[in-house]
């Protein structure tokens, strides 16, 4: 969620940092296979081939040998992909067997390397309005992550020219499926099996996708009819250069009550899979969650439509004894709307929302990534900068028990984050080319910065009450105070170029 307001950390909770929804077909391992069948290798096969593990630069799956059969007869087969590598067992050691020279192996190696393609190029995405739209590849973009679904590696074996096609009309999200390549393995010749693509992505994709262009535009000839779901919680223009005018964009809140929206949603979620490193799908017949999405009106052939723009889950924890605590799990601005603004309004236009419950008593996120930090600092700074508690003398005076109470009363905003507003905003308020100013205001950050430093030092001091000399002197050599130092003091001015962006963006408000 940095730069880009791609809010792509897994804000987490979101569900997510939670495991990939595939699972590979087959082990590999360094120097073994897992078989499947007990085929007869065939003429001329060449068992020393690279393992896919060394031609992909992936890590192993797992590892197992298979003994050779034995009695005369044929020796097993691996399963097709598992040819690149096997290992024989002969008299309780494990050996190679070599067939065929290192010029062989390294032709052989070239020749599959050939085959891999990077995911993260050869998905194409693409936010539909208009049928030209299908032909222009300005409008294609790319996911950001796809070790979800093609592991760690991000690479597909086995095709040569991969594309995935996965375009979206920019509504209702229909969605166009379909795997094109210029060439595929052989598994007669190079004796390797290509990955299976397709259920990979049908995996984590709904069903009843188009599979040509002219289903797609077929459906996108309906598109007139789609509303936005829920109900309307604010509308605002942001000013489009390129166009010379201003293009109105609405946040709605939503539930699985709407009709329609459950298979919405489930289209929507795809592209957490691309553009959050740890996302997962969260359980949606759980009522305690609500989603809140932006979406831009444009004009076509005289009608006004609605564009998928973005969208944030929140789910409303319970605290004792009558009261809730929202946490930001997912939020996600679609990579053709980042950079516009579009993700510090919808998550302002959500703290506005429940500001007005009675029952909320504070706002959080589920392990908020960088980029999501900073973009709270602003809006929690631009709705707490009135505050009279937040007043330039009460600001010098230090942090304060009743700028907790009344951003927390009337904000909704938990004590951590009410810290981190009081020092941005004493930062704006102190004259830092000041010496008296400089010192005071370093001191106050430093001092909680220092925190974990204190509990180590809490902890030497329990050390050198329960441990002999020679055990306590190893420790203390694993202390450099030099170093702590240092790294307070980046960390320092680390956040005080952090504030100084947020007061920057505040400015030009």
């Amino acid at each position: 969620m940095a730069g880009k307001e791609s809010l792509s950390g897994r804000i987490n909770g979101a569900g997510w940092r939670p495991g990939s929804p595939v699972s590979a077909p087959c082990t590999l391992g360094e120097g073994g296979f897992q078989a499947d069948d007990e085929r007869g290798s065939p003429p001329g096969f060449d068992c020393n081939l690279p393992s896919r593990q060394a031609l992909l630069g992936g890590k192993g799956l797992g590892r197992r040998t298979v003994p050779a059969g034995g009695n005369g007869g044929s020796p097993p087969r691996p399963p097709a992909r598992a040819c690149l590598s096997t290992r024989l067992e002969d008299d309780g050691q494990l050996v190679h067997k070599r067939l065929g020279g290192e010029r062989g192996l390294s032709a052989m190696e070239k020749k599959l390397a050939e085959y891999k393609c990077n995911t993260n190029e050869a998905i194409h995405l693409k936010l539909v309005r208009f049928p030209e739209d299908l032909e222009d590849d300005s409008t294609t973009f790319h996911p950001e992550f796809s070790h979800q679904v093609f592991g760690d590696d991000e690479v597909a074996f086995g095709y040569k020219g991969l594309k995935i096609l996965l375009y979206y009309i920019s509504g209702n999200l229909s969605t166009l499926f379909r795997v094109d390549y210029t060439s595929k393995v052989n598994e007669n010749f190079e004796c390797v099996e290509a990955d299976d693509v397709e259920s990979k992505i049908r995996e984590i994709i709904p069903p009843g996708f188009s599979r040509s262009v002219d289903d797609l535009v077929s459906l996108l000839e309906k598109e007139v009819n789609f509303k936005p779901f829920g109900i309307l919680l604010h509308t605002y223009s942001v000013h489009n250069e390129e166009a010379g005018e201003d293009i109105t964009y609405q946040i709605y809140k939503a539930d699985m009550t709407c009709p329609g929206f459950r298979e919405y949603h489930e289209r929507l979620q795809t592209f957490l899979m691309w553009f959050i490193e740890t996302a997962s799908f969260i359980d949606v017949d759980d009522e305690r969650w609500n989603y809140f999405l932006v979406f831009e009106k444009y004009n076509k052939d005289g009608a006004t439509l609605s564009a998928t723009v973005g969208y944030m889950t929140v789910y409303n924890y319970y605290v004792y004894p009558d009261k809730t605590r929202p946490r930001v799990s997912q939020m996600l601005i679609l990579p053709p709307f980042q950079g516009e603004g579009h993700g510090a309004r919808l998550l302002e236009t959500v703290h506005r929302y429940y500001m007005s419950s009675p029952t909320v008593l504070d706002i959080t996120a589920e392990d908020p990534s960088e980029s999501y930090v900073k973009l709270r600092d602003f809006v929690l700074v631009k709705l707490c900068q009135d505050l009279p508690c937040f007043s330039p003398e009460n600001l010098k005076q230090g942090f304060s028990q009743d700028m907790v109470i009344e951003a927390q009363q009337k904000l909704k905003v938990n004590k951590q984050h009410t810290r981190r507003v009081y020092e941005i905003l004493r930062l704006h308020a102190t004259d830092m080319s000041n010496a008296e100013q400089s010192r005071s205001y370093r001191l106050d950050v430093k001092r909680r910065l220092m925190g974990p430093y204190k509990k180590k030092q809490r902890e030497i001091a329990k050390m050198r009450r329960c441990l002999r000399p020679e055990e306590l002197t190893n420790q203390l050599n694993q202390i450099d105070l030099n170093l702590q130092h240092k790294q307070l003091e980046e960390t320092y001015q680390q956040l005080i170029s952090d504030y100084r962006r947020v007061l920057e963006r505040i400015a030009q408000i």
